[in-house]
């Protein structure tokens, strides 16, 4: 059996694994537009800061490969899916022919459509060709510009502190993180985050990029000008859909897949955030790998389900750890219980649905994450938690504790 993988992100490599796992004698052709095996993305904030080697973004060598018979074809973009003779098309017009076939494409870095998107200094960051572009400029740049407050806008943001360029994010939403934090839990990192050197604009929109041959800044929609000399867009991702198109086959959200991550067309399956499962995309590595884990045991002859993956964000902002699961509730609608310390940058909350407690957010300190991740999927009472509260210091919030 002949299996083709397209991506060599993690929804790849996990397919890749299972596969060999079920089937010794398979067949298996990764290929990726990139230049190196395996690495993490997550942290190529840090490459680009200058605290981290290229090299050690690598998490399989070549000789994993090798190891694990597994053909990894570097440098080549696949420009089509001819499913009729079940092949994929090479940007040098070759083919390599499967009997199945894993879409694990990921997604593309969202751009804005401002004027002056085009000028030199603008960048996004998704693969580690982005993050030397950016390093070499912010190498000769003093100040810079980052257009999104979320985790990879922070953590380019702190990237650029660490290489001593003067920083400023700007940020549409009225608080930092707008998925993974309420506003007092924002309001708290943010405190914490000007303390180490960040500027900030919230609630705020970016008009125009300005300058001529050599960048100036951003105009806002409120008329202020923000000095920069290199400008960073960190506004989200796009699932990788194109080699769809041709296909009979109409992508919402993402590719949709059914329950074995297969996507209707025969021997075709997708997985990680090219993938759309049950009307939802989630962009967030434990969810691809598990995807992958599921789609390459299907294409090995076995029967794996995916049922979906919790919503759960980890990151460390600027040194700042941050934890957030389930419903965070950012309009605080449902009671909840919280412990907020300003002066030590930590934020405590977990919310609370007919006494259950369905969401929890931990920053700056993620003690009682294990415990509550448990008792969010489990959907445990909230007065079972009792103890755990009172360590952690959470109490009602007054708004809601009679509810």
């Amino acid at each position: 059996m002949k299996h083709v993988i397209i991506g060599n992100g993690i929804a790849g490599e996990s397919a890749a694994q299972s596969i060999r796992g079920l089937d010794s004698a398979a067949d298996i052709t990764i290929v990726t537009e990139e230049d190196m095996p395996f690495y993490s993305r997550m942290r190529l904030p840090e490459f680009v800061g200058g605290t981290l080697e290229e090299k050690k973004l690598i998490i399989h060598k070549e000789s994993w490969y090798e190891e694990n018979r597994i053909s990894l074809m570097k440098n080549q973009k696949v420009v089509s899916i001819d499913s009729g003779p079940k092949q994929v098309v090479l940007g040098d017009n070759s083919r390599i022919a499967y009997d199945r076939l894993l879409v694990a494409t990921g997604g593309r870095a969202v751009t804005l459509p401002l004027p002056g998107v085009e000028k030199r200094g603008v960048f996004t960051l998704r693969n580690i060709q982005d993050a030397r572009n950016i390093r070499a400029e912010a190498r000769e740049s003093r100040t810079a510009i980052i257009i999104g407050g979320g985790v990879l806008g922070l953590e380019i943001a702190n990237a650029m502190l660490k290489l001593g360029v003067k920083v400023t994010v700007i940020e549409f939403f009225n608080r930092l993180l707008p998925r993974q934090m309420d506003r007092e839990g924002s309001s708290v990192l943010l405190e914490k985050l000007r303390d180490r050197g960040m500027n900030f604009f919230l609630g705020v929109r970016t008009e125009e990029i300005l300058g001529g041959e050599e960048l100036e800044g951003v105009r806002l929609c409120n008329g202020t000008q923000v000095n920069g000399q290199i400008v960073i867009i960190s506004a989200g991702m796009k699932p990788e859909v194109s080699l769809f198109a041709v296909l009979q086959l109409k992508p919402g959200k993402g590719v949709p897949v059914d329950d074995r991550m297969e996507t209707g067309l025969p021997d075709i399956y997708a997985a990680g955030d090219v993938a759309e499962h049950r009307q939802k995309s989630y962009g967030i590595w434990p969810a691809a790998e598990k995807q992958g884990e599921v789609a390459g045991l299907n294409m090995a002859g076995g029967s794996a389900i995916y049922e979906g993956t919790p919503i759960s964000h980890s990151v460390s902002v600027a040194g700042i750890t941050l934890y957030s699961a389930g419903d965070i509730d950012a309009d605080n609608t449902l009671p909840s219980f919280a412990y907020e310390d300003r002066t030590g940058g930590i934020y405590r909350k977990i919310v609370v649905r007919n006494n259950k407690i369905t969401g929890c957010i931990l920053c700056g300190d993620t003690t009682g994450r294990k415990e509550l991740t448990s008792a969010i999927e489990e959907k445990r009472d909230v007065r079972e938690l009792k103890e755990t509260l009172e360590k952690l210091e959470m109490k009602p919030v007054p708004d809601h504790q009679n509810k």
